[in-house]
Order: C-alpha cells, then sequence, then structure tokens
C-alpha cells in the first residue's frame, strides 16, 4: 500500500486492509528505514526530522495500531529491522542518527516483549550488517565485503531466513539477531 510510513492514517489503512484481505494481522515486519551516514556534527535539523519520521514514527504507529489488532486475536508477532551498528559502532560507517533511532528500535523490542509476553504476542528484531540492496552502488561492494569478518556483503535473503526463524521459533521474544556476518563481534 503506498504511502508515508510515518503517517498514521497510512498505518491505520494498512493494518484495515490487511484485516479486511486476511481477517487478522499475524506478524509486522518494522522493515521501513532511513539511514543518513554523516559525521554527527554535519547533520542538519531536517536530517533529524527525516530520520525521526521514518524509522521511529512509522514504527510507533504501525506496532501501535497493529498490536491493537493481535491484542484482539490473543496472538501475533511484531519484528523491527535495526542495524548492527547499534551495539559495534564503526568509525567509518559515520551512523549517529541510526544509532539514536535504531537503537531505541533496539531497547522497545525488548520492553515491549515483556509487555506484552503474558498476552501472547512476541517481540523481537534482525540487526543487518550491510544487505546488497541498490542502496549500495556495485563498485562499492569490494570495499564493503571487506568490512564483515566473514568477507562478504549480507544477501537480502540473509535477513528473509532470520525473520523466517523468529515467525517459527514460538518460544523466542525480546531477541535480536544479528545478521551481519560478524560485524558485531568486532573487527
Amino acid at each position: 500500500m503506498p504511502g508515508d510510513i510515518g503517517d498514521r492514517d497510512v498505518a491505520q489503512r494498512v493494518v484495515h486492509e490487511a484485516v479486511e484481505r486476511f481477517g487478522r494481522v499475524d506478524s509486522l515486519i518494522n522493515n521501513a528505514g532511513v539511514f543518513i551516514g554523516k559525521p554527527f556534527v554535519d547533520y542538519s535539523a531536517d536530517d533529524l526530522q527525516k530520520v525521526l519520521h521514518v524509522n521511529i514514527a512509522g514504527f510507533f504507529h504501525m506496532t501501535q495500531i497493529a498490536l491493537r489488532q493481535m491484542l484482539e486475536q490473543g496472538r501475533g508477532h511484531v519484528v523491527q529491522i535495526t542495524t548492527t551498528l547499534v551495539d559495534q559502532a564503526n568509525s567509518a560507517i559515520p551512523s549517529g542518527l541510526a544509532a539514536l533511532t535504531k537503537g531505541g528500535l533496539d531497547a522497545a523490542t525488548r520492553g515491549l516483549a515483556i509487555e506484552y509476553a503474558g498476552r501472547g504476542i512476541r517481540v523481537n528484531a534482525v540487526a543487518p550488517g550491510i544487505i546488497k540492496t541498490p542502496m549500495h552502488a556495485p563498485e562499492t561492494h569490494e570495499f564493503l565485503d571487506r568490512m564483515h569478518p566473514v568477507g562478504r556483503m549480507g544477501e537480502v535473503g540473509d535477513i528473509v531466513d532470520a525473520v523466517l526463524y523468529l515467525e517459527r521459533a514460538t518460544f523466542v521474544t525480546g531477541e535480536v539477531i544479528h545478521v551481519d556476518g560478524g560485524q558485531h563481534a568486532g573487527h
């Protein structure tokens, strides 16, 4: 469904459409995100607003509205896509706003997991490293491969596999799975 993920009306339409089409909302994957990499002192107020709008407001609206539906159903699963940079900063990748916002999602994951565990709702997160997407020009891939201890960038399928694992792992909640080729462990 097209729309601005930071707009509450869009979140309401998404959940309403899901219920109309499928009768329920079993899983919510908060995948929308904005990354602006620059030194912290170079961020503008507009940069801050843009990142907060997508990374935080989008998460807040979608999760709050989906959780209400999941509570009515008596079960559900929410997964955030964060970043490994939350746990392993890298001087080659200035990422203050990503750490601020995605770090908030990391903390909210555990808080919501505990808040809703007794009501049949699980909350987890996946923290990717650098994933091979159109966001990264092919000429940067060799450099980006070397940023991971395993020697390669991740593939979209690596993230999908982690989310699918979390979908099947019904005894897992409050967990952040790092899918980052070992980046979070160090360099």
